[in-house]
Order: structure tokens, then sequence, then C-alpha cells
């Protein structure tokens, strides 16, 4: 019973650390939009944790140590390594539960899925050095966030009076799943940020002012410290993608 009761302490009050990329100076955060997708499940569910930030140029060796081999984000729970972003959010969702710990797993499958191509079509844009390929490819980067920001203004089922005979045009809600965010906005919200820092640096280019539900999304998450307070300075950001977002030829 006594051994029953101390593990069931271990998943009320573990010993968390995150490791996620340092920026420049070595300290401050680095640009990683999978370091913050888990520093924000973390900051969510309210369990105390460590964050220590990673300066890949210089890796102590007791970290080289601690996870052979692998770069940020990783983090430790009561000791045990865990490396792969996918299975870390998995885990963190499976022994942080309710009712000490709020669940953060989307209700609706769809609001996992939705932006899903945004940040490959971004990618390619942002790489791209020929200019009589980029009008094509900001047009696929366009239609990718016109998907998104379809999802953000359809009603979901939950905003839809089935008593009334007007018919629910737009949904007002703040975030992907409703008005509370979850990991499908810790997965989207962090690349979403570096495409709008990154697109308007290096392409003068901004997401359409028309594409009213990806900004009151944005506008929303810049309300949330969880959000704020996890992303990497717009310098960091920009120096990550000086090399990649090439001029035009």
């Amino acid at each position: 019973m006594a051994a029953s009761n101390s593990t069931a302490a271990e998943y009320m009050y573990p010993e968390i650390e995150l490791f996620v990329k340092a920026g420049g100076d070595g300290e401050s955060i680095g640009n990683c939009p999978f370091s913050q997708r888990l520093f924000m499940i973390l900051w969510l569910k309210g369990v105390i944790f460590n964050v220590t930030t990673v300066d890949l140029k210089r890796k102590p060796t007791d970290l080289q140590n601690l996870a052979p081999g692998t770069n940020p984000p990783f983090l430790t729970f009561n000791g045990e390594v865990k490396t792969d972003v996918n299975k870390i959010e998995e885990f963190l969702e499976e022994k942080l539960v309710p009712p000490r710990y709020p669940k953060l797993s989307a209700r609706h499958p769809e609001s996992n899925s939705a932006g899903v191509d945004v940040f490959s079509k971004f990618s390619a844009y942002i790489k791209n050095t020929r200019k009589d390929t980029n009008d094509s490819l900001e047009k696929a980067l366009l239609k990718a966030l016109k998907k998104l920001d379809d999802y953000l203004n359809t009603p979901l089922p939950e905003e839809i009076d089935t008593n009334s005979t007007e018919e629910e045009s737009y949904s007002i809600r703040k975030y992907l799943d409703g008005d509370d965010l979850t990991l499908a906005d810790c997965n989207l919200l962090p690349k979403l940020h570096i495409l709008k820092i990154v697109a308007m640096k290096y392409r003068n280019f901004e997401i359409p002012k028309e594409m009213s539900g990806i900004w009151r999304y944005l506008r929303n998450a810049y309300e949330r410290e969880e959000f704020v307070n996890t992303c990497p300075a717009n310098r960091e950001i920009h120096i990550a993608y000086l090399d990649v977002a090439k001029r035009m030829q």
C-alpha cells in the first residue's frame, strides 16, 4: 500500500525539468516551435517544473550523457528521460490528469488537424529563391491559411443554438477548439507566430487582414501568458531564418 501511495505521489507532485534550445546568448529561449510546444503544455497543466536552456554550440557534458545524440527539446520526469515530442505530449496528458491537472486534449478531432499544412507551405515559400516560382508558392501558403481561417470562423457544434431559427454564420471562439487552449493550440501557435514574424521580415508578406478568424485567434493568443512568455524574442526568430530566407534570384 505504501508503494502504491508513493507511486501516486510521484505523479501528483512529479519532478520535471524541461530542456529547450537556447538563444544566441546561450541563455535566453531560442527559436524552436517544438520547445515552445512543450513549454506551453507544462505551463497550462499548472505543474511545477524547471526549464534549462541548452546552448547547442557548447552542450555541457552532463547533458550529452543525459540524452546522448539528442537535441532539445527533451525532459526528465522523476529522473526518467523523455525525448520524442509527440510521445512526451501523450505521456504528460496521460500522467498529469484531473482533478489536480487539467485535461488539454481537444474535444473535436478536426481541431488537431486544423492548419496542419500551414507550416510546410510557409517553409517552402520562405526557402524559395526563384522569382518564377514565388507566386505559386505564395498562393499555396494563402490557400492553407484560408483553410485554417475557414475552420476558425466555422461555429463548433456547441456554438450552434439548436432552438434558434437564425443560422450561426461565424464562430466567436478564442482558440481552435473553443475558449480554452488545448494541445492543438500548443502545436500550431508557435509555428503561426514564426510564420507571421519571418514572412514580414524577409518577404514583406502579411497574413491578409480579411482572414478575421486567424487574426482573432492570434489576438487572443497574445493575451495569454502561457504563449507570450514562452515565445522567443523576435530577433532570435530573425536570426534563425537569416540563412534560410535567402534573397530572390
